[in-house]
């Protein structure tokens, strides 16, 4: 009996820690890389505004090419539909929410197994004389999980080297098409 009281006192305090310590911990993330394309900012905007051409470009579709996607929606509009069911890459969807043409792409990403999530993933493109700098950025809100999971492991190191590895593929797929 003393035991048991002693076992329900210690999870009491742990469930406490965890609660309170969540409340000074980062509530938002952010991620943001950016790479300079050789290419008309039409192109690029094509390539990221039309989920058609996403898959040859999108760097978690090299990581698992079985990985099973549906698109649906009219490109470049809003409501544009990229869904995916995969093993490493897990099950989730981007749906195009806003769009500035040739400037700017808005995605809701919400992300179903193996965690739900959601996150706001923006492109942004800027005309830099004959190239275009192009700008990856998703943000979010950490849950009572990902706060401390984000203690030891960042989303930035996390995900970072996938926007580098997408933006680069971006890159070569869009200078191609010059």
């Amino acid at each position: 009996m003393k035991f048991l009281k002693v076992f329900l006192i210690v999870v009491v305090i742990l469930i406490a820690i965890i609660l309170i310590g969540s409340l000074f911990l980062p509530k938002n993330y952010a991620v943001s890389r950016s790479i300079n394309i050789a290419a008309k900012d039409t192109i690029v905007y094509k390539n990221i505004a039309d989920f058609n051409n996403f898959q040859q470009w999108n760097p978690w579709y090299k990581m698992e090419p079985n990985v099973k996607t549906t698109i649906s929606g009219t490109p470049e509009q809003p409501g544009h539909l990229y869904e995916w069911v995969g093993n490493k890459t897990g099950t989730g969807q981007m749906k195009i929410t806003e769009l500035k043409p040739v400037e700017e792409v808005k995605i809701e990403l919400k992300f179903i197994k193996p965690f739900e999530s959601l996150a706001n993933t923006q492109f942004n493109l800027t005309k830099n004389g004959d190239s275009t700098k192009t700008t990856w950025s998703m943000s979010g809100e950490n849950n009572i999980i990902s706060k401390w999971m984000f203690l030891f492991v960042s989303m930035d190191s996390m995900i970072g080297k996938d926007f580098e590895d997408g933006l680069r593929y971006l890159k070569e797929k869009s200078e191609q098409a010059k």
